[in-house]
């Protein structure tokens, strides 16, 4: 059974040391090993984005329970991209540990982004997807996102090239 729950302060430690274990398996091939370091410097541990986010009450998390154990989250807020439009926010993060993957928590987390974002008021949501993840821009484009420019993401020295999508809501 997967239990929800918006995310708190409380959970930085163990869904930061996720978020670490997902983005490594994900996207560790296609960096060095310098690059990630820098990376995670800023995105992750106590002073990174993802824990001082968790305070920040602009920023909404949800996340998925296993057994007690954090197999997934979500995390939206200000829409931060060039391209953004009054009203829009942005879903920064949405992870599913690969052993998860295929068992519903995506659509469920998505589902959740997606009415969380209207009651807020938002007229539509953005993010940005790595150009050479297939499975997440795929997701993406079933529920509704479609590619509306690029945006040059750095991990470190190296600038990946990322879709920025926008779905109406």
């Amino acid at each position: 059974m997967i239990d929800f729950s918006d995310g708190l302060p409380a959970d930085a430690p163990e869904l930061d040391a996720m978020a670490q274990k997902i983005w490594i398996a994900t996207f560790g091939h296609s960096c060095t090993e310098q690059d990630r370091l820098a990376y995670f410097a800023t995105a992750y541990g106590p002073d990174g984005a993802l824990t001082r986010d968790l305070a920040n009450p602009a920023y909404r998390y949800r996340i998925a329970r296993a057994a007690g154990e954090i197999v997934g989250y979500a995390k939206f807020g200000p829409a931060w991209l060039d391209v953004a439009m009054p009203g829009e926010l942005q879903l920064s993060q949405l992870y599913v540990a690969e052993d998860w993957h295929g068992k519903g928590i995506a659509q469920a987390l998505m589902h959740w982004v997606l009415e969380a974002a209207r009651g807020d008021g938002a007229t539509a949501l953005l993010l940005t997807v790595w150009e050479h993840n297939p499975r997440a821009i795929r997701f993406y484009e079933r529920h509704g996102f479609v590619h509306v420019a690029d945006y040059a993401f750095a991990v470190g020295d190296q600038v990946d090239r990322d879709l920025i999508l926008r779905r109406p809501l």
